[in-house]
């Protein structure tokens, strides 16, 4: 799969051939000045390519079949630096397939007091040409982000990247492949899903491998290749064990599971405890660390989730905050304190972790096989959301929540799994009530690092439905949302 800096994005200015070229050769060394510092300025995470000076129907046309062909090109970031007529751009736009962003800015920052004049004026029309650039994506009833603002101003600048990193999730999405190991667990509902409308709508593709061959993966490790890979777990966490062969065994794991998963090309993974045959640990620290390294990964046969899990890694590639696969596991009901505590069997990522995680071997209790080794630890505090993706047949819903994670209230000695302790909003109460009449599912992404606000720009190039319960949701509200969008959707 590409990495961030693999992406790029086409910066396309829109004009046309009534100001003469003296002006049109002025845009184009405009824009390309533009690029230019955006791209020194640090603050993006893929560089920006400027293309052309769209000024007919047809090198509009064309420009967008280029970027819809082009692997390279993540999204496509338009503006109009003087005016133009946005009947031009109509055949193109109806043909793009690329994110769009619609940048409403303006080359000089002020007006010049004794400076203005209709040279001037006709020169810099983006406040005319950018609305009539608007109204042809609002008359095409088009998915495209608008940010407006000077482009030299840090915000502008925060903003644009954060979009590019949901194109390149975008980008991520359409060609992910998901690799179950066996089947989901029996009588699972939300686990499910129509695997096929989500390949229309996403780009996955989700198949199936019999545990088997992972078992022939795993059998055909070499012990060099154990030893390698222990001497770096011993760099990376604390030892509480001595039960090194069982984490020579998770060892064993991770690096057939890899071989396994680079080989079909595929960067998300499912397993499931009811499907274990001939492996003597389900995995546990493999399949931790395999997420760390940029793997999405759903217990019990979690697809949606675990693809879900690699597109937020992938847009949040070199950010520090962390990425996991989480579940909702039991509450703090006491008055004035109540928070949701988060954890898995064995499979919460170590990039949310607050310190140096353990490395621990205990009895898991289910799934019939030897005591697995697993990273103990605690997430770290901060702001986050977790996010569901649910089939509500025929249509999507991607649900986000806002939460405040916080140092667990509690040591929990006994609790050999990794943890994290949050605040649900509004609260906790009406927190879980709105989840739960969304129909939010057990298994989420939590994420420190991408917002909900990305979130809803992807779900809005996606196509899917999306729901966002924030400090301010009640559940009056919600239901009315969602009885709108079930019309909505229905007319769709």
């Amino acid at each position: 799969m590409k990495k961030m800096k693999d992406y790029e994005f086409w910066f396309v200015v829109g004009s046309q051939f009534l100001y003469g070229p003296e002006v049109l050769d002025t845009v184009a060394k405009r824009a390309a000045e533009m690029v230019d510092k955006l791209n020194k300025g640090g603050k993006l995470p893929c560089k920006v390519v400027f293309k052309t000076v769209v000024k007919t129907s047809e090198e509009a046309t064309e420009t967008v079949k280029a970027a819809n062909f082009d692997d390279a090109c993540a999204g496509v970031i338009t503006w109009c630096h003087t005016f133009s007529p946005s009947k031009m751009w109509l055949n193109g736009l109806k043909l793009l397939q690329k994110p769009w962003c619609h940048l409403a800015t303006q080359y000089n920052r002020s007006i010049p007091d004794t400076g203005i004049d209709m040279d001037f004026m006709n020169l810099n029309q983006a406040a005319h040409g950018d609305r009539e650039h608007g109204f042809i994506g609002a008359r095409l009833r088009m998915t495209r982000k608008v940010i407006a603002g000077h482009w030299q101003d840090a915000d502008v600048a925060a903003r644009l990247a954060s979009w590019m990193r949901v194109a390149v999730g975008v980008a991520f999405s359409r060609a992910l492949k998901v690799m179950r190991f066996g089947d989901n667990m029996r009588n699972v509902a939300v686990t499910e899903g129509d695997k096929v409308c989500v390949q229309e709508v996403m780009g996955w593709q989700v198949n199936t491998w019999p545990v088997g061959t992972l078992v022939e993966y795993i059998d055909a490790v070499t012990d060099a290749e154990v030893d390698a890979l222990v001497k770096e777990y011993k760099k990376l966490y604390a030892f509480n064990t001595k039960n090194l062969e069982a984490v020579r065994y998770q060892a064993r794991e991770e690096i057939a599971m890899k071989k396994m998963l680079d080989a079909e090309g595929c960067a998300a993974y499912t397993n499931t405890f009811e499907d274990l045959y001939g492996m003597q640990q389900l995995p546990g620290l493999a399949s931790q660390r395999l997420m760390a390294q940029g793997y999405g990964y759903g217990a019990e046969g979690d697809w949606k989730v675990a693809a879900m899990t690699a597109i937020v890694k992938a847009m949040s590639e070199g950010q520090k905050g962390g990425t996991a696969f989480m579940e909702d596991y039991t509450y703090e009901l006491a008055k004035g304190k109540e928070y949701s505590l988060g954890a898995h069997m064995l499979e919460v990522c170590p990039s949310i972790a607050a310190a140096k995680p353990k490395v621990e071997v205990h009895p898991l209790g289910i799934g019939g096989k030897a005591d697995p080794a697993r990273l103990v630890f605690e997430g770290r505090a901060g702001k986050a959301i977790v996010i569901s993706l649910v089939d509500m047949g025929g249509r999507l819903r991607m649900i986000v929540q806002d939460i405040e994670c916080v140092k667990p209230i509690y040591k929990m000695p006994n609790l050999p799994v990794a943890r994290v302790m949050w605040r649900a909003m509004p609260d906790l109460k009406r927190g879980v009530e709105c989840w739960i009449t969304a129909g939010g599912a057990h298994h989420t992404t939590l994420t420190y690092d991408v917002t909900a606000e990305q979130m809803h720009d992807f779900a809005a190039i996606m196509g899917i439905e999306f729901v966002h319960i924030t400090k301010d949701t009640t559940v009056e509200s919600l239901e009315k949302e969602l009885f709108l969008n079930d019309l909505a959707w229905k007319l769709k």
